[in-house]
């Protein structure tokens, strides 16, 4: 009798004592803000970063209204293989469009688009690119652009994951966003994509509300149509919002300078270079450098999309942090 009293006493103080362990486990794992990063030195360059800025009477400690943190969008927050996805939306809008438009069998780059014809595609570079963009997107108001753009965000399907391209963002820096937000900071995407294509959908999948989108746009003008003011999008560049456009960008709409800049590209260069290369406060400089072939895409100096080379060679010399996010990354996409 007393021997079985000593066993249930030793099994309850082994349950209690498993029970206690799995607790402080579970605990931590509820504390984390950042459970998609492995324990590498990104994850401790961000805490580190947000700890300094936010600690009171220390020398790096940051005001909230200066709490400025900035990310690039297609590669950074989410894929931008095989195309860029504002590119996937051009592309079908082109086939849309075509019966419109019969001169364009032998136009290109349309051509090279119905007949899908990616390498000369390709070769059109930013100017074929821009041409796409401008039949595609002008000559419909905001508010028809903002429908169109809607509508097709959430029926399109990525062609390798076969995902709304919504579900393909990157949790460990949804998880960021987050993280930056609980302690005071105003994020912002600042994108080389149309600033009206990104605003429709930012807030639900970002929690970065429309006035926070820096990003290219083309022109627009008032008029009143059927008694009705409207804004009409004209086939014409306004800004471009990519590789030096983006600080003049971050000033115009911003109007204060980061303390963290967050890219994956070339493209990003003079955004990090702006935000960290200055005196006066903290800052963060971080890359997203894509490694990861099995989750996701590996690539970097020889690719079309998200080209990484200059801005790579930088980040050594001006200490930003860089990204594998093969080896510090535990996720890639939510997981539904």
């Amino acid at each position: 009798m007393i021997v079985a009293r000593n066993i249930l006493r030793l099994a309850s103080g082994v349950l209690l004592g498993l029970a206690t362990l799995f607790g402080v486990a579970s605990a931590r794992a509820q504390t984390d803000p950042l459970p998609s990063w492995n324990d590498t030195a990104p994850k401790a360059a961000i805490v580190s970063f947000v700890k300094k800025a936010t600690t009171e009477n220390s020398p790096d400690f940051v005001p909230e209204p200066e709490r400025i943190a900035v990310f690039d969008n297609d590669g950074t927050l989410w894929v931008e293989h095989p195309m860029y996805v504002q590119l996937a939306f051009a592309l079908d809008r082109v086939k849309a469009q075509a019966p419109s438009h019969p001169e364009w069998k032998d136009t290109q780059p349309f051509k090279a688009v119905l007949e899908n014809d990616i390498k000369t595609l390709a070769a059109s570079g930013e100017k074929g690119l821009i041409e796409l963009i401008l039949a595609t997107h002008g000559g419909m108001t905001s508010d028809e652009f903002e429908k169109v753009a809607s509508d097709w965000i959430a029926s399109a399907r990525d062609p390798k994951y076969k995902k709304p391209y919504t579900e393909l963002v990157y949790q460990p820096m949804l998880e960021l966003l987050g993280y930056l937000r609980a302690n005071g900071f105003k994020t912002f995407v600042v994108s080389g994509g149309g600033i009206e294509f990104v605003r429709p959908w930012a807030e639900k999948v970002y929690g970065v509300p429309p006035e926070q989108i820096v990003g290219s746009s083309i022109k627009t003008q008032f008029e009143m149509r059927d008694g009705m003011p409207t804004l009409f999008r004209l086939p014409q560049v306004n800004f471009i919002d990519d590789k030096a456009g983006k600080p003049a960008g971050i000033n115009a709409h911003i109007g204060r300078r980061p303390i963290a800049a967050f890219g994956n590209s070339d493209g990003d260069l003079e955004m990090l270079q702006w935000t960290t290369m200055t005196g006066g406060s903290v800052r963060l400089g971080m890359i997203i450098h894509h490694t990861d072939a099995e989750r996701e895409y590996a690539y970097d100096r020889q690719s079309e999309f998200g080209h990484l080379d200059e801005a790579l060679e930088a980040a050594a010399i001006n200490k930003w942090t860089v990204v594998d996010m093969k080896a510090d990354w535990k996720e890639i996409f939510p997981q539904k």
